[in-house]
């Protein structure tokens, strides 16, 4: 069996509505904003508090919105999964690259997708963002 790194991720937009992703140094693919949970923390806590090592929004965690969990293949990490506890921030924000953040770019969701996206990203959350097809 793979190993499995359970993380939380945060789902940011901008005053376009595009949704704020983030590469890390050393990698080649874009993904959430987010990362391991610390001991003790809960997947809110770990959401808020990367959110605000990473790209400089602060958030407290009873803002967040769940969004779900999902399992992916991990973007950066061969032969690994992750559970991903995935929420949104309301509101709109800006955000600047910091900590381990290489790069910072805003996703127009109704453009052509890049091909660097994480797993997480193209597989689970951005069908869930577009809501139920109907």
């Amino acid at each position: 069996m793979n190993p499995l790194i359970v993380v939380s991720a945060v789902c940011v937009f901008d005053e376009a509505g595009r949704l704020l992703t983030v590469r890390k140094r050393g990698t080649d693919k874009f993904m959430h904003p987010g990362g391991k949970p610390e001991a003790g923390e809960t997947a809110a806590q770990a959401a808020a508090r990367e959110l605000a090592e990473e790209v400089g929004i602060v958030l407290a965690a009873d803002k967040l919105v769940f969004l779900g969990i999902w399992y992916a293949d991990a973007a950066n990490e061969a032969a690994t999964q992750i559970q991903a506890t995935v929420f949104t921030a309301p509101g709109v924000w800006q955000a600047r690259p910091a900590a381990e953040i290489a790069e910072i770019r805003w996703l127009d969701l109704a453009g052509e997708l890049p091909h660097d996206l994480a797993p997480l990203l193209t597989d689970h959350v951005l069908p869930a963002l577009a809501g139920p097809a109907g």
